[in-house]
């Protein structure tokens, strides 16, 4: 079921917690409380934490309930100005500047004038971000800042700073109201102070079992309560493990989801092995769970389950 919008902010924490309920986001009170001052105090969210744990999604529940638009900077590694923030129709302005030459035009101040103008300005997310309407200021999603490089990192210090970006052709182009901005990072690198200190920040941790297997209830409705039970226990065990990358909620759901799609009502140990994949993305790790030590977590979740 699509969640119902509203137009205003939540005017306190029991409010946020609703905001986020009403978008199927099961959320603990610490997050509600950091984006609650973060949405009153109109400074950008930084979530750190694992991947999988749920940070991207708070952007794109906030856009569903508030009823703004998501605009999305995908980071990665050699991402610059003309992907992020603008660029100019090249061809376009070609076009423009044959044809006026064609119609015997020879004032080129003129025709520079023309062909830098907005019409022929592409806005990447940067721009798009700060060109919301008042009252109407889009959710900005910056994901997975620790993928660019210090430069760009430098760069959005400033847009964050002033909610402006100057344009060499055109002048400064000023947000009429700030986005909501959402920071995220999978803390592959540490990111700088500097952007730090502009924001408030939360470490979006693993969920406890009670809280993963409200999320897998709710994402996965048609899932057996028995399965979802031993299917939380079983990935909370794992994250206990020693792996070279823990399965996030992300992993869980999907994992729970691809178990419903069989029709299994409970695990069982050649259940696990052919699906594992869906849950565990690196070999080393499968070929460790394929073993005894999948079936050892087994046994310890039936047995839990039993003796409850």
């Amino acid at each position: 079921m699509a969640a119902k919008s509203v137009s205003s902010l939540p005017q306190s924490i029991e409010d946020t917690l609703s905001l986020l309920e009403a978008g199927g986001y099961v959320a603990d009170r610490a997050l509600a409380t950091v984006l609650f001052l973060s949405l009153r105090m109109k400074r950008p969210l930084f979530l750190e934490g694992e991947a999988g744990v749920g940070k991207t999604e708070i952007a794109k529940v906030l856009a569903a309930t508030l009823d703004r638009p998501l605009i999305r900077l995908q980071c990665y590694e050699g991402l610059d100005i003309s992907s992020a923030v603008y660029e100019w129709n090249y061809a376009a302005q070609m076009i423009e500047i044959r044809l006026d030459e064609a119609s015997g035009k020879v004032d080129k101040s003129a025709i520079e004038r023309n062909v830098f103008s907005e019409k022929f300005l592409i806005r990447r997310p940067v721009l798009q971000a700060l060109s919301g309407e008042p009252g109407k200021a889009p959710i900005f999603l910056i994901d997975e800042l620790d993928r660019t490089d210090e430069a760009f990192e430098a760069f959005l210090l400033e847009v964050l700073s002033d909610y402006q970006v100057t344009i060499p052709e055109l002048g400064t182009i000023r947000a009429a109201e700030p986005p909501i901005v959402i920071i995220t990072t999978n803390r592959t690198r540490e990111i700088h102070d500097a952007l730090k200190r502009r924001c408030l920040y939360h470490w979006v941790d693993y969920p406890t079992a009670e809280r993963e297997l409200e999320i897998v209830r709710r994402k996965v409705p048609a899932a057996n309560e028995r399965l979802s039970d031993e299917i939380v226990r079983y990935v909370q065990k794992l994250r206990d493990m020693d792996l070279f990358k823990l399965p996030g909620v992300a992993e869980t759901i999907d994992w729970a989801g691809a178990l419903t799609e069989m029709d299994k009502l409970a695990l069982d140990p050649e259940t696990v092995s052919d699906t594992i994949g869906v849950l565990l993305k690196y070999q080393d790790d499968i070929a460790r769970i394929a073993g005894g030590e999948g079936r050892r977590i087994l046994d310890e979740v039936k047995a839990e389950l039993n003796a409850a």
